[in-house]
């Protein structure tokens, strides 16, 4: 019986234990991973990614959406943000703060959307909301302002705003100042605008806002500039024609001549402010061409620009086996590849172009109009800066946590890392142009990419075709015979020329010494004996 008692109550402890445990458990912080969901679209770094370079996702200026709220080193643009909100509400609305409260409403309503775009348990309630709304009214404004800069330059426009409390409505709980931000005057012109003067912070400003850590939802700033952005302030139907329009500068090809555009857009005077209003809510050719691309609607920035480098013309990824392995740039040019650019397709958008038979003669390459001969890689242009890192990094951190099954920047940066692996490997395709970069040296950029896909999975390509037919050729003993031969003799049109005429040479010196061999074999027979 007492034996009894013991296990009872020996089971009742253990049972406390373990729901002492659970709770522990449940009131800990949620673990990001464990806690995605379809919804999810805005994630943290992971941390082996992150160790590599911290500072490539962590903003440097200004913080939007939780994940980076309150850092103290962000914490003097927050000041910012209430003056743009001031701005926002006095010179756009007029003062009248009906629509910031429907607004308002709009993101009390979907709170919880909010906080499942986030892999991140996050605080919730009025807190949120006001961050939100402070963030959103912030990122407009900016755009809005660089939008405008961009058609009219130089117009001062001073006016004085009264001293008013309407801010107390929108961010309570935001660090708001003792006058609610409100200033008794206030201009309008870009050019008091600290961020618009200021060309490093501006670039500052618009890096920070492209890092996948530091977003907030693009359905919130679709809302607000439907419903709350007054007609007159939008020079596009939708926000995300604004939003591309502000990070066009990230798209990784030249920029095309937009005729299209020009020829439905006629202005003779020369005036853009002559146009009416629809033409110039009419989104520009480039978009529309980049909008082809799209699979889905953008849910963020970071999802945006990931869509500049996209193309529907990609294979689909297949599997890939762990030994498929592509040599480097200098090897494969020893096997008779070429390497080619071209600015007109995105930048994952590579091809291998070849004539199988005509391949076979790859020496005669170097001849004028004679690229039909060759195994040409066409490689999209790539221009390396100070920024590229920073945007890869992100884009490739993005695929990781939400695109595991389209991994195509992850692609890309692999296939460019496997033809680079020295600097002679990158002094090949800045010499072919396939590279342009800003970097001090060669070796730099061979360092840049070579770390880049450190700690980077992905169990399918887009390019298995392309590297399965590259290494084809690289281990067939005919075509690096040929590529010697085009490399020592047949390198450029002057080496080729000459190689002919030695070989010309050569042929009628052994034609002639035939003749001479057969005169001197006719005349011993012609001798009497």
């Amino acid at each position: 019986m007492g034996s009894n008692i013991n296990i009872s109550g020996s089971s009742n402890l253990k049972y406390e234990i373990v729901k002492e445990i659970m709770i522990d458990i449940k009131t800990e912080p949620e673990d990001p991973m464990m806690n995605a969901s379809k919804c999810n679209n805005i994630y943290r770094v992971p941390c082996n990614l992150r160790k590599l370079n911290k500072d490539a996702y962590t903003p440097q200026l200004v913080s939007i959406g939780p994940l980076h709220y309150g850092r103290k080193k962000l914490r003097p643009m927050q000041t910012h943000k209430l003056h743009y909100l001031n701005l926002f509400i006095e010179e756009r609305l007029k003062g009248k703060i009906e629509a910031m409260d429907k607004f308002k409403d709009f993101l009390k309503e979907k709170e919880r959307k909010i906080r499942q775009c986030y892999a991140k348990k996050l605080f919730c309630g009025k807190k949120l909301v006001d961050l939100v709304l402070l963030d959103s009214v912030f990122i407009m404004e900016l755009f809005l302002r660089i939008q405008r800069r961009r058609k009219e330059e130089g117009d001062d426009n001073n006016v004085d705003v009264p001293k008013q409390t309407c801010l107390s409505c929108c961010c309570t709980e935001i660090g708001c100042d003792g006058n609610h931000g409100a200033v008794s005057k206030q201009t309008s012109s870009d050019d008091d605008d600290v961020i618009l003067k200021q060309t490093w912070l501006n670039k500052s400003i618009q890096r920070d806002l492209l890092l996948l850590e530091n977003q907030i939802p693009l359905f919130i700033l679709e809302e607000l500039y439907s419903s709350v952005v007054p007609e007159t302030d939008k020079q596009r139907d939708k926000f995300i024609e604004v939003a591309y329009d502000y990070f066009e500068c990230f798209h990784p090809y030249e920029k095309i001549k937009d005729e299209k555009q020009d020829s439905d857009h006629p202005n003779p005077s020369g005036n853009n402010n002559n146009l009416d209003s629809d033409s110039q809510k009419k989104p520009s050719f480039r978009f529309e061409r980049l909008k082809k691309n799209w699979r889905n609607d953008p849910a963020h920035f970071t999802d945006l620009i990931r869509y500049f480098y996209l193309s529907k013309e990609v294979a689909s990824p297949e599997k890939v086996s762990s030994s498929c392995v592509l040599r480097t740039a200098t090897k494969l040019r020893e096997s008779g590849i070429s390497f080619e650019k071209v600015t007109d397709r995105s930048l994952v958008d590579i091809k291998l172009e070849k004539v199988k038979i005509l391949s076979w003669f790859l020496c005669l390459g170097c001849l004028p109009k004679s690229s039909y001969f060759k195994a040409r890689l066409q490689i999209p242009q790539l221009k390396v800066d100070d920024t590229t890192e920073c945007v890869l990094r992100n884009l490739i951190a993005f695929e990781q946590c939400h695109y595991s099954d389209q991994p195509y920047i992850c692609n890309y940066v692999s296939l460019i890392d496997s033809l680079i692996h020295t600097k002679d490997d990158v002094e090949l395709l800045v010499e072919k142009e396939v590279i342009v970069h800003e970097l001090g040296s060669d070796t730099e950029v061979a360092t840049l990419v070579n770390s880049l896909c450190k700690h980077v999975v992905a169990d399918k390509t887009c390019y298995r075709k392309i590297i399965d037919e590259m290494n084809k050729q690289y281990q067939n003993e005919w075509y690096r015979t040929m590529a010697s031969l085009r490399l020592v003799y047949f390198k450029d049109a002057w080496r080729a020329s000459s190689t002919l005429v030695g070989i010309a040479v050569l042929v009628f010196t052994i034609f002639n010494f035939c003749r001479v061999v057969k005169l001197v074999l006719e005349l011993d027979q012609r001798r009497p004996n």
